[in-house]
């Protein structure tokens, strides 16, 4: 097949959809696909497949400016401006099928008509959440939301799946993490800078209100020897330092981290903890849990579906039982900690890419 994959962040950002689709453009490419990237970052040395660069105002130029309709955060102010750039790169006749998690520029562009031809099938995959195919069928007149469309919809976690079954082709296909990277090792605090006297607790997450940074301080304040790192930036890092000088008075540590080290970071910690409420699949979940470290996050069913039933979860709105779940996960167990290696390795992007490209020949048949 010939697929296009397009999202304003690819070769730009590592986080979590971005990692997604270039782990996933690399197995399919590695199974006889012919796949190209489209992105607003530069292409890089030996990657395998094709990479077109459509350009766009970063992100963090945005975070000021106010919500509206159709512009209601700075991804989308982003996306409108990377949306010229992709309009003009983008060449329908040369693909059989397109890929995107974007909404709702990027997937209007890949869906646009074509003179004297037919666009090819269209693929949206729910990494940002459902919101577009769910909002597209209860949105008022007036929304955007009445123009989302696509051929197939991947839905990433159960509870989308249950959403939209009886509304789109969809297909249930979770997230994966390379194993091969991520897997039990040394510690190596000094690489950055962290005291080796203290239990290390990891957030790896965007500054943003929905990941609930502060719920993490202040419980990882109740611990006396606890040191909360979190790895990540995002328009709140002002006020999150705020708070974790009010709180964790030389107990935190922020760092931007690039993705080669990030596995070493994960063995350097001692418990991951993730504070969102209502996350469609952390891909930080699985390269904790391939690291061996016992994780931290939301009691409900989804984040069960992610990691089992042997991990410590609890009520995120109540910073004290976060705390006391923090305290029975840094007892040393090596049982769980290999349960959760052979957990991780079921969802190798090895395993998930060949689901991806199944679904990806039904559509493109279809």
């Amino acid at each position: 097949m010939r697929i296009l994959i397009v999202l304003p962040g690819l070769h730009r950002y590592d986080r979590g959809a971005e990692i997604a689709f270039i782990a996933v453009a690399k197995e399919l490419v590695r199974l006889g696909d012919d796949v190209t990237l489209m992105g607003s970052g530069m292409p890089k040395e030996a990657t395998p497949y094709r990479f077109l660069r459509a350009a766009s105002i970063r992100r963090e130029r945005f975070e000021a400016l106010p919500s509206m309709p159709i512009l209601r955060n700075e991804y989308c102010y982003e996306e409108l401006t990377f949306a010229p750039s992709c309009l003009g790169a983008y060449r329908p006749e040369k693909y059989d099928l397109t890929v995107t998690c974007s909404y709702p520029f990027t997937n209007w562009i890949l869906r646009r008509p074509v003179l004297g031809g037919s666009r090819p099938r269209h693929v949206f995959v729910t990494h940002n959440g459902d919101w577009p195919p769910r909002a597209s069928r209860t949105a008022g007149r007036k929304s955007e939301y009445r123009f989302f469309g696509c051929d197939g919809l991947v839905c990433i976690n159960p509870d989308f799946f249950e959403r939209s079954k009886d509304h789109w082709n969809c297909r249930l296909i979770p997230n994966g993490v390379d194993c091969d990277r991520f897997q039990p090792g040394v510690p190596q605090r000094k690489e950055f800078d962290l005291p080796e006297d203290r239990l290390i607790v990891l957030m790896v997450s965007a500054l943003i209100p929905n990941k609930r940074i502060e719920v993490g301080i202040e419980a990882v304040s109740r611990i006396p020897d606890a040191h909360l790192v979190v790895a990540g930036d995002g328009p709140l890092r002002r006020t999150i330092a705020e708070a974790a000088s009010q709180f964790l008075p030389g107990r935190f540590t922020r760092l931007s981290v690039p993705p080669e080290k990030m596995p070493l970071l994960y063995r350097s910690s001692d418990v991951f903890l993730q504070c969102s409420k209502d996350e469609p699949f952390p891909l930080v979940f699985l390269e904790a849990m391939a690291c061996g470290l016992p994780i931290v996050a939301h009691s409900i069913s989804r984040v069960r579906w992610f990691v089992g039933e042997d991990e410590f979860l609890a009520d995120m709105d109540d910073p004290a039982a976060v705390a006391e779940a923090i305290d029975r996960a840094r007892a040393p167990d090596i049982i769980r900690r290999q349960r959760r290696t052979t957990r991780a390795a079921d969802f190798s992007w090895a395993r998930i890419a060949l689901k991806y490209r199944q679904f990806f020949q039904e559509v493109v048949a279809s």
